[in-house]
């Protein structure tokens, strides 16, 4: 796998003869409940480019850890970009991923705050738009995840898991197992309605939405190989779209 800080000048200029794809992964550092580390959603998608950085010629560029997160921005732990500086931020990178000769630019999120997939698609909007030769792929892990269970529903067992419960748990517990600290309480959050709240920590204590229990190793691991496919196949169609 080619992680570009890694590289020296010239391997890039030889990797850059292979291929023009470089995966950024995305998170946050945000709390994951009781048991898991800040830094989950980025190691999600760590992991993801990883594997497809076994799978295909791609080069895999540094993680960026920070995100928005809007509903765990009171819990410990959790630091929150505003909007504007996310997209700063991934215009300012996405420019010098072109300017280095990379054209197929795929951003992938293992952080699916709505606010925070809004920001990273904007910025690939205007990056089309900015550059004629660049091509884009936002993938949010969460959709993908939803595609994978679509075909493979037995894989989880939790209707509505969604943060630090048992899909989460189960990636760690495959990919970074030294950093899952047990298990959490089944925690559903109880946010009122269309009304925004200032103490969210009251709506969600235990920072878990879902039910960590029935995580297995094995599952993350089916999970992790099965996302990283449908990623490559993603990455094949963009190399092939001609910019369109």
């Amino acid at each position: 796998m080619a992680q570009w800080e890694n590289l020296t000048m010239a391997g890039i200029e030889a990797l850059r003869q292979q291929t023009q794809t470089v995966i950024l992964p995305l998170g946050s550092l945000e709390e994951h409940g009781p048991h898991l580390p800040l830094g989950t959603d980025t190691f999600h998608a760590m992991e993801v480019a990883r594997r497809v950085g076994l799978l295909r010629p791609v080069v895999v560029a540094p993680p960026l850890f920070y995100g928005i997160c809007r509903s765990t921005r009171e819990h410990p732990g959790t630091v929150s970009l505003e909007g504007d500086a996310l997209r700063t931020m991934l215009l300012a990178v996405g420019r010098e991923f072109c300017r280095q000769g990379m054209r197929n630019l795929v951003f992938i999120s293992g952080h699916a705050g709505g606010t925070h997939i809004s920001a990273i698609l904007e910025t690939g909007e205007q990056l089309l738009a900015e550059l004629p030769e660049v091509r884009v792929a936002v993938v949010n892990l969460l959709d993908m995840l939803r595609e994978v269970l679509a075909e493979q529903p037995d894989l989880v067992q939790t209707k509505g898991d969604s943060h630090a419960g048992e899909v989460e748990t189960a990636i760690m517990m495959a990919a970074y197992p030294d950093l899952v600290r047990g298990s959490a309480p089944e925690e559903w959050p109880s946010f009122p309605k269309y009304i925004l709240v200032r103490d969210k920590r009251r709506y969600w204590p235990g920072g878990v939405w879902g039910n960590p229990a029935p995580a297995t190793a094995a599952q993350g691991e089916a999970i992790l190989a099965a996302e990283a496919d449908r990623l490559a196949l993603v990455i094949s169609m963009l190399e092939e779209s001609g910019g369109s």
